[in-house]
């Protein structure tokens, strides 16, 4: 009897040890709660540049069709106003963000919350993601976020947006992807606090199961 209630005190103990070690390795992860704000300089940047895409475009459009003699004016004619509608969406867009008041990204110990493009689609869940991968395309950046199932994440969207991530589903085979294009934070930077904090994750998730 006196064995028993021995060895039933030696397991309270270690089950409460290991409370406070699983709750001290996680104390970060809800303490440590990141907010990167939108950079409104850059997001001028992005207005100015569709501003004069699109200009160049009703160029093609109303002048450069007529004059040119190499090319069927209708091809030029459908660049131009591709370039119009395109770069137009995307001025829009940005002079929408400029009054966003919302944090742009927001790293916490549920996951991260995305607030940084036109395909943002909010809180996305560490336990959701099976792994985060980098892609260039020309000049710009894309931290690639895979889940277990995108279709819960495309289902929480219509219209534009869902056309927008239902294209990155087809060309990366994830519809979630985050750039730094309109954050107060670099490109790389933001790569590795997200790819870090996931790590951390794991690494809580792991110790639970132990």
């Amino acid at each position: 009897m006196v064995l028993l209630i021995f060895e039933m005190q030696r397991s309270s103990l270690f089950e409460s040890a290991f409370s406070i070690n699983f709750l001290h390795q996680n104390e970060h992860l809800i303490m440590n709660t990141i907010e990167i704000p939108l950079s409104k300089s850059k997001i001028l940047l992005v207005i100015a540049g569709s501003m004069l895409f699109v200009a160049g475009g009703v160029y093609l459009y109303t002048t450069l069709s007529n004059q040119q003699t190499d090319f069927n004016p209708i091809l030029i004619k459908g660049i131009g106003l591709s370039g119009i509608l395109f770069f137009g969406a995307t001025g829009l867009y940005g002079i929408k963000k400029l009054f966003d008041k919302t944090v742009g990204f927001t790293i916490n110990d549920e996951g991260i919350i995305d607030n940084s493009n036109a395909t943002s689609i909010g809180l996305i869940r560490w336990s959701d993601i099976t792994k985060i991968e980098t892609k260039q395309i020309m000049s710009t950046r894309l931290l690639l976020i895979f889940v277990k199932e995108p279709e819960l994440y495309l289902d929480k969207v219509s219209g534009m947006k869902r056309k927008l991530m239902q294209s990155n589903m087809s060309m990366y085979g994830t519809p979630l992807s985050i750039v730094s294009t309109t954050l107060k934070y670099d490109f790389d930077q933001l790569e590795a606090l997200v790819k870090e904090r996931f790590d951390v994750y794991k690494k809580s998730l792991l110790s639970r199961m132990i």
